[in-house]
């Protein structure tokens, strides 16, 4: 009985201190301050708010990097629609902030934004060259929009493979301009085996241990139809490696750091 006994305590410490050891829980407090939701307000519009998108805070803590289909071309500015950003937090503190666009790269699918305001806690920029098959990385956004609420959701998962971003389609029907650009000029991105939807578009993919970010969430591989991605999620995703982002900020003469 007393053998059994010691060997049920260690059992209880080794269980307690492997729980105690995963890194993600203090990463997620730390990240998601500098996640943000990006979209736009219309004061005539009901919802005036309308959250399409995910950002990230990067360098001074003024600009917030986003996917460049997630910025809308036009505004109404006719009727004063603006581009902002949702601060998470609690529905009683959170807050929204005007933007505005400062470059955008369309060929690897990422915006910079400027946003107003004081400074917001920035994540830091990895390199994605480090990255390999096999790591575990974790994202944080806005899955549905605002469905699910004003704070960030995460998710995590491997990196599946690398492989170049544009996939053979079986007709050409399913092409459009920016798959057909991307045929011609391909680039490798992060393959996740972690389910994402349309509102992560944006979100940063960080290293669970510290938080660093290696890329940015762009799109999600849909099964049968866009209609159906909510309730068929395929737990496939795609990631843009942040050295696009850091070249992006050097054209925009925003310091990485």
């Amino acid at each position: 009985m007393p053998v059994i006994n010691f060997i049920s305590l260690c059992f209880i410490v080794v269980l307690s201190t492997s729980v105690s050891a995963d890194p993600l829980p203090d990463t997620i407090a730390k990240v998601k301050p500098g996640v943000v939701g990006v979209g736009t307000i219309l004061a005539t519009r009901r919802p005036p708010a309308r959250f399409v998108g995910t950002g990230f805070v990067v360098a001074d803590g003024r600009h917030v990097v986003t996917n460049a289909h997630v910025v809308p071309v036009t505004l109404d500015s006719e009727h004063h629609e603006s581009l902002v950003v949702l601060v998470g937090g609690p529905a009683s503190k959170g807050q929204v902030r005007k933007a505005h666009r400062v470059a955008v790269d369309k060929v690897h699918d990422l915006a910079l934004l400027k946003i107003e305001g004081r400074p917001l806690p920035a994540l830091k920029l990895g390199d994605s060259g480090r990255v390999r098959e096999g790591e575990l990385y974790a994202f944080s956004g806005f899955p549905i929009g605002m469905v699910l609420g004003m704070r960030p959701v995460t998710h995590r998962g491997i990196v599946s493979a690398i492989t170049p971003i544009a996939i053979p389609q079986i007709s050409t029907k399913h092409l459009d301009t920016q798959m057909i650009q991307r045929l011609r000029s391909p680039y490798n991105v992060f393959q996740l085996d972690a389910t994402a939807y349309p509102g992560n578009s944006g979100s940063p993919l960080y290293d669970v241990e510290n938080g660093i970010v290696m890329g940015v969430i762009n799109r999600v591989f849909i099964k049968e139809s866009k209609e159906t991605v909510l309730e068929k999620p395929s737990g496939i995703s795609y990631a843009i490696p942040s050295r696009y982002v850091r070249a992006l900020l050097r054209k925009a003469g925003v310091p990485a750091e």
